[in-house]
């Protein structure tokens, strides 16, 4: 896994999907694998980034929900369940969901293949704006490799 930080850019490879769970999450007492955080490795500090994997037949082992974050899953590959409020919604490649920080959620995998997701957690509400007018044009043409 390589690290750079730069005063303008920080980068991390993860390694393959395939290979996630290698990567193990610890909170107190909880302990799972497939979670890997990305705001300390990457220096954010708008938002925490998680590359995630269920294995086949297999979900989150507990329940959540924030106090503020709301939090955005965006499937990689795979195909799964999400469960919301009561309400479980199919998963497959490409969908996104958006849950606010009370939904009380969990996730499982088919019982035919692994779920990769990423998940992005802000606080709720902070956005400034809804539309690209925060990026600006620089002059110039990149010179790649």
């Amino acid at each position: 896994m390589l690290e750079t930080n730069m005063d303008n850019y920080s980068t991390f490879n993860a390694g393959p999907w395939s290979e996630m769970a290698n990567h193990v999450f610890e909170l107190g007492s909880l302990r799972g694998s497939g979670k890997l955080f990305l705001s300390e490795r990457l220096n954010s500090d708008g938002a925490e980034i998680s590359l995630n994997r269920i294995e086949a037949g297999q979900s989150v082992p507990f329940l959540h929900r924030h106090s503020e974050h709301e939090e955005i899953y965006i499937v990689v590959s795979g195909q799964g369940e999400f469960w919301i409020d009561e309400q479980c919604l199919p998963l497959v490649e490409g969908t996104a969901v958006r849950v606010a920080p009370a939904g009380v959620r969990c996730l499982r995998a088919s019982k035919q293949q692994a779920l990769n997701f990423i998940c992005v957690q802000a606080v709720s509400g902070t956005l400034k704006s809804r539309n690209v007018s925060d990026g600006q044009l620089v002059a110039g043409t990149p010179v790649w490799n």
